[in-house]
């Protein structure tokens, strides 16, 4: 079975080391992706012992389970990594998980932060993700420019076709 987190390794080479406690998370990204993957295995256990422990009161167990039983996994994407590597003790990465629950498609993007502990790594806290605009690096051609191409046409007449 391919692990549900996207590495494209098995989950048996993957998160399942982590979530069942035979090796540590070397990265905030491999927790990340580990949490990910408990989510859609419903490891609460390791859901709860990965939270920070200043964290870990915060937790409700009861609607994680539901959250988790009841939801219809279909993909995790890494969207950027901060710090967070193996001789780091802090890092963020922003992620999004797409899911079904209760037969609505949902994307639930977020900026986790993570602290390194006694040399492990634990989700700390999470914060909504935004969008960023799309900027353009050169301007915008409008239809009636020349184009850009140097044909000396309009644009619309020419590479806008």
């Amino acid at each position: 079975m391919n692990c549900p987190c996207g590495s494209e390794q098995t989950y048996a080479e993957c998160c399942e080391p982590v979530i069942k406690g035979e090796r540590q998370a070397a990265t905030a990204a491999e927790l990340m992706r580990a949490r990910y993957t408990a989510y859609t295995q419903v490891e609460m256990d390791f859901l709860h012992a990965s939270l920070h422990p200043d964290h870990q009161g915060d937790n409700d167990p009861e609607s994680s389970r539901d959250w988790a039983e009841n939801s219809e996994w279909q993909g995790l994407e890494i969207i950027e990594t901060r710090a967070g590597e193996a001789d780091d003790d802090h890092g963020k990465v922003e992620f999004m998980a797409t899911y079904t629950h209760e037969g609505q498609q949902q994307v639930y993007h977020e900026v986790a932060e993570f602290d390194r502990v006694d040399g492990q790594w634990y989700f700390k806290e999470g914060v909504p993700g935004v969008r960023k605009p799309i900027v353009r690096e050169e301007p915008k051609v409008g239809r009636n420019d020349p184009c850009p191409c140097g044909s000396g046409r309009k644009f619309k007449k020419c590479c806008g076709q």
